[in-house]
């Protein structure tokens, strides 16, 4: 109990804890359709793209949180435009280049721009230097990105699953694809105080990834999403806090952990456990 009650004798540690779990719970929502959807690619393109949006908060004295929602809604705009102009750029390639682009913008706005702002806290969160106007924050976006996921669930699942047979029965696939980006702009917002830049997507692909290897059903693979970025994240916390470690590194570090753990041991999917049956050993244990 000393263990885990003591790091909770700092009020730093305690906002810590309750933004990690805050945005371990939106990322893993939203983590299961971004991997039903192959969206991977487009949740590292969001997460690097809001670079220059921070920079420019910080600039002009606005919530970095501001800028960052901003910079995440230009990119999806710049990556449909460049898509739709040109039969000739496919999507993986019109992501790219965007967010290459704004993120290089968002280096040269840090070089040119004179602060005491430390870039590895940019790149790679500060969740021990979370106040207690931004823990609301998170939990305000946190909070609407959950209410979205949850009323249009049906929706956006069949969305996933078959695009075609949603714009069939009535449904509008463009404007569900464009409410996932929105909804994508925002978690990335919410992330970025625990991981930071570089490592969002990790928030939002892992928890998604691991629960698909264990269940077959959507229902339960949320659950399971957000019990697995739950436990991971805080654990990663309490990890930095005792080994004196990068908090979002240590959070990203255990979830690639729990994922490769299932990876290998899932009774369905795991890779020992296919060996096994390949063998014909498999029911012997």
């Amino acid at each position: 109990m000393e263990f885990l009650i003591d790091p909770l004798a700092y009020d730093f540690m305690v906002r810590a804890l309750a933004v990690t779990v805050l945005a371990a719970l939106t990322c893993a929502l939203l983590s299961c359709w971004l991997v039903l959807m192959g969206w991977s690619l487009m949740g590292d393109a969001i997460s690097h793209a809001v670079l220059p949006g921070v920079v420019l908060a910080y600039i002009f004295g606005a919530p970095f949180s501001a800028g960052a929602l901003v910079a995440a809604l230009v990119a999806v705009g710049l990556i449909g435009l460049v898509r739709r102009g040109s039969p000739r750029i496919r999507e993986d390639a019109a992501i790219g280049i965007v967010f290459t682009t704004l993120f290089a913008l968002g280096l040269v706005l840090i070089s040119v721009t004179p602060s005491n702002t430390d870039l590895h806290h940019i790149l790679f969160g500060n969740v021990l230097g979370v106040s207690a106007g931004d823990l609301l924050q998170v939990g305000g976006l946190g909070a609407l990105v959950a209410l979205v996921l949850l009323i249009k669930r049906k929706d956006l699942t069949l969305y996933a699953f078959d695009p075609g047979y949603a714009h069939a029965i009535g449904m509008r696939p463009h404007l569900l694809g464009a409410l996932l980006l929105v909804v994508l702009a925002l978690t990335n917002v919410i992330a970025l105080q625990v991981v930071g830049v570089v490592l969002v997507v990790a928030m939002l692909i892992i928890p998604g990834a691991t629960a698909r290897m264990l269940t077959n059903r959507f229902p339960r693979m949320l659950l399971v999403s957000c019990a697995v970025s739950v436990v991971g994240s805080v654990t990663g916390l309490y990890a930095s806090y005792y080994l004196d470690v990068s908090p979002g590194g240590a959070v990203v570090l255990v979830l690639g952990g729990l994922f490769f753990i299932v990876y290998l041991f899932s009774p369905t999917y795991g890779v020992i456990s296919s060996y096994l049956r390949s063998k014909g050993t498999y029911g012997r244990f």
